[in-house]
């Protein structure tokens, strides 16, 4: 079963909620927020195995190209252009589709292959961890994600995803059996949960809602998720323990009144969700 812990914006906690989630459940942590991957810093594994991410793209053999721009033309992501001279490749553009191969007239494109990233596993206690990293410079980082992905074990997983609701977090969505969303009690939250939620229920999966940064139980998440009959399993107080305790690269669950607030959000989660 794979679980993903997700937000409608970047900053509200999601790596704290699926770190101590990961302990308390005893289930694998998979990191898929490649651009900045950081639940490491607190599970702190040791790395068993590291895995080159590659992705293709096009080369152009000069000597059978005629110059005819089709290539260009079916490229949907503009990673060829036609010139007077050349037909031109921005590698960083091409999405691997192979549409300029299937209609060059005079089989003059074959692929090879780039790394684009690494696929990291390690051992942290009694959970396996894994999480992707995108090289610096590169703009697409679903590449490492599927990769990712296709990688994670037999049973339950916390898949940590990238912040917001673009492309890379569909794609995770499309593997996972089930979400919490993680927000917090101010109106930006408020506005993007709704973009989140939105997203999750397009996927037609179980959800619930964890409250980060709790002030008091009167606010508009609470009345947002009451109108929308959405279930919240968990709430996590604001304070300034809990700030310092992160900033020091810390599991909450080191503090009992914290590893209480977890384990009331592991029974909430999995009476919310079908559990496997």
């Amino acid at each position: 079963m794979n679980i993903a812990i997700l937000s409608g914006k970047g900053g509200t906690g999601k790596t704290t909620v699926s770190t101590n989630l990961a302990r308390v459940l005893k289930a694998n942590y998979i990191d898929c927020d490649v651009e900045e991957p950081n639940g490491f810093i607190f599970l702190k594994p040791e790395i068993v195995k590291k895995e080159d991410v590659k992705v293709i793209y096009p080369v152009i053999d000069d000597d059978k190209c005629i110059m005819c721009g089709k290539c260009a033309e079916i490229c949907q992501f503009n990673a060829l252009a036609k010139t007077k001279k050349d037909i031109l490749l921005f590698q960083k553009l091409c999405h691997g589709c192979g549409a300029c191969q299937i209609v060059c007239p005079n089989n003059a494109i074959n692929y090879e292959e780039r790394t684009t990233g690494i696929v990291e596993e390690g051992k942290s206690e009694d959970i396996t961890c894994m999480r992707g990293l995108l090289d610096i410079g590169e703009p697409m980082a679903v590449p490492v994600i599927k990769k990712l992905l296709k990688s994670v074990k037999e049973g339950v997983n916390i898949v940590d995803c990238s912040p917001g609701t673009s492309c890379n977090v569909v794609n995770i969505l499309q593997q996972v059996d089930a979400a919490v969303l993680v927000t917090e009690t101010t109106e930006f939250g408020l506005h993007d949960l709704k973009l989140a939620v939105e997203l999750v229920r397009n996927f037609n999966i179980p959800f619930g809602i964890i409250i980060n940064k709790e002030m008091n139980r009167e606010n508009i998440i609470r009345n947002y998720c009451n109108e929308e009959n959405i279930k919240i399993v968990g709430a996590i107080p604001y304070n300034r323990e809990i700030a310092e305790i992160y900033s020091k690269g810390k599991m909450l669950l080191d503090e009992q009144k914290y590893k209480d607030v977890f384990e009331d959000i592991a029974g909430e989660i999995k009476a919310v969700i079908p559990w496997s």
